[in-house]
């Protein structure tokens, strides 16, 4: 009986050792290959027009493919052109005004030379002048400030992407920052992905990666980004494996020019170790 408790125990041993000699192999294989998941991570803005006014021409509708500089909607100008030709007509009035108070402190200045004028009557020309170079000055002001306005009436893009939505239409009254567009840059695109903290020491910033997609797309792509805080794994992460444990959130530059990446979309990760 007693032999027998032995042979067992001896039996149990013995699998308990080639179990863990197998995870040992299976773990020093994974030293050479270590894999993650992620998802892909395109930063979008929102634009709007710096000034209010009525919505009169739109270019560009959603799923459209925009560049940097390009026209993406305009305003009724109008008004603003309005605006911009009543503050060259004040600075070519106070201009006007400007060149008689120059002229007459000229003459005021050779008279004080012959002693031919007070000195009170001097400073009054003096002022004179000093007011009319200021008026030109906010004349200026006021016409680069249309000027500038007159220009905020048309919205382009601040760079290359994708229009996701189109949220005003012709003849809307806007008012200043309230979004037109909202569009998905092309660059930089990112993977966002989570590493647990055994694997943690395995990547390192500036490590190349290889991002595959579902479809069977491949992507080469750099890690640019290790989290020094760590954090629960989001809900929507794919491994479930990873939900329940606290990891560090890094992420991969994507190298390539590419429009097959989308929004949330799912990767693998897979870093080569030597």
């Amino acid at each position: 009986m007693k032999k027998s408790l032995v042979l067992l125990l001896l039996v149990v041993l013995g699998l308990s050792g080639f179990y863990l000699f197998q995870q040992h192999q299976q773990q020093t294989a994974n030293l050479t290959e270590l894999k993650l998941y992620g998802n892909v991570d395109i930063r979008d803005v929102s634009l709007g027009f710096k000034v209010a006014g009525r919505v009169n021409e739109l270019f560009v509708d959603e799923g459209d493919q925009v560049k940097q500089g390009n026209l993406l909607a305009r305003l009724d100008q109008k008004s603003f052109q309005d605006e911009l030709a009543l503050a060259k007509a004040k600075l070519a009035a106070a201009e006007a005004v400007f060149i008689k108070a120059e002229k007459l402190y000229q003459r005021s200045v050779s008279l004080m030379q012959k002693n031919a004028m007070s000195a009170a009557d001097y400073d009054e020309v003096v002022a004179g002048r000093d007011q009319a170079i200021a008026q030109v000055d906010l004349a200026k002001s006021l016409v680069s400030l249309a000027e500038t306005r007159l220009a905020d009436t048309e919205l382009f893009a601040p760079s290359d992407g994708t229009v996701l939505t189109r949220v005003r239409e012709k003849g809307s009254i806007v008012s200043a920052g309230l979004p037109i567009y909202s569009i998905a840059l092309t660059k930089p695109v990112w993977v966002r992905a989570y590493v647990d903290e055994t694997n943690l020491g395995q990547i390192h910033q500036g490590e190349m990666v290889t991002v595959l997609t579902d479809s069977g797309a491949e992507y080469q792509g750099k890690i640019g980004f290790i989290s020094p805080q760590a954090e629960f794994t989001p809900k929507n992460v794919e491994s479930e494996q990873l939900r329940t444990e606290l990891v560090y959130r890094f992420k991969v530059l994507i190298e390539q020019d590419d429009a097959g990446l989308h929004q949330g979309m799912p990767v693998t990760l897979v870093i080569k170790k030597k």
